[in-house]
């Protein structure tokens, strides 16, 4: 797994959320049934002020760590916030350097869940403002994947 150091420019999300943790697999549970909503429901469609079909999974408002309680929302990023539909949260994510880590194989079999067992692991300084997935096109052959997690750091 390649990682390098960014910078990202301030940005908006709009989607949808959860609150979950990751003690007792809970994130397990929540993450992929808002991925099964996010699809079955067609939200991606119904995202106001689309600036590309990319997909943002977004992990933010984290109570202290990793290991407590955050916010997961999957949605895309946008042009402003004026619009956000009902049931939807719309978020800023501000600027800040992240260290950039690429997850690359078979999406089947849990590259980007492996891809965050190695980050907890990793020595870096974690910022916990907002870190995230983007799936797009790299992700349309989803046996042959690549997708980008940035992780801010401090």
């Amino acid at each position: 797994m390649t990682h390098t150091t960014t910078t990202i420019e301030t940005f908006h999300i709009i989607g949808i959320a959860v609150r979950t943790t990751n003690e007792n697999s809970q994130a397990g549970q929540d993450i992929p049934a808002l991925w099964a909503k996010f699809m079955n429901e067609g939200i991606l469609e119904k995202i106001p002020n689309k600036t590309d079909y990319a997909i943002y999974c977004i992990y933010t408002d984290y109570e202290k760590d990793y290991t407590k309680p955050y916010t997961t929302i999957l949605g895309c990023k946008v042009a402003n916030l004026t619009n956000i539909p009902d049931g939807m949260v719309g978020k800023t994510i501000e600027s800040t350097h992240y260290k950039q880590y690429t997850a690359k194989g078979n999406m089947q079999e849990g590259i980007v869940f492996d891809a965050w067992t190695r980050i907890w692991t990793d020595n870096i300084e974690r910022a916990y403002t907002a870190d995230f997935e983007i799936y797009g096109e790299k992700t349309q052959n989803p046996a042959d994947a690549e997708v980008d997690i940035f992780v801010a750091i401090r």
